[in-house]
């Protein structure tokens, strides 16, 4: 039991917290995405958005952009799925907890990855990736209230 006037994250205000720290890391100025993939209240991944291993970042040379995207960045639900990868670990059962909502590219990887829960902060504007989630049987969550006074509302 915590200490009197002391409160205890839940696990997903936990996770959260992990997720905008992750973001600090983004080497993209256009926006700073954090992810943190878990399974059984473990964090098995985490991915920021940026350039790929070995390039310049996009706070150096500047965003390489087409139709208003920057394509040098690797997003970070991503970059946490190739971090799974590398790592021997599996992604099946697994809950993303995103500051953004995943674009439709990232949608489809999350899918193929069998994570099984999202939960975001921010909607990205992407028209299509709730239908791929859903019809993939992701189940969505998108957070309302400030952190540590939160509620998950399901996507639908």
């Amino acid at each position: 039991m915590p200490a009197e006037g002391l409160s205890r994250p839940s696990w997903d205000e936990y996770f959260l917290s992990m997720a905008r720290l992750v973001a600090g890391r983004s080497t993209c100025p256009r926006r700073q995405v954090g992810a943190v993939l878990v399974r059984q209240r473990r964090v098995i991944a985490t991915g920021y958005n940026g350039s790929v291993r070995g390039d310049v970042h996009c706070y150096d040379a500047g965003c390489l952009l087409e139709n208003g995207h920057c394509v040098r960045a690797v997003h970070a639900e991503l970059n946490a799925l190739l971090q799974c990868a590398i790592s021997g670990q599996t992604s099946v059962g697994a809950t993303l907890y995103s500051t953004d909502f995943p674009c439709v590219h990232c949608a489809k990887a999350l899918v193929q990855a069998e994570v099984v829960r999202v939960i975001y902060v921010s909607l990205y504007p992407d028209r299509h990736s709730l239908d791929i989630l859903q019809r993939g049987g992701v189940e969505v969550f998108r957070v309302e209230g400030d952190p540590g006074r939160h509620e998950l509302v399901r996507e639908s």
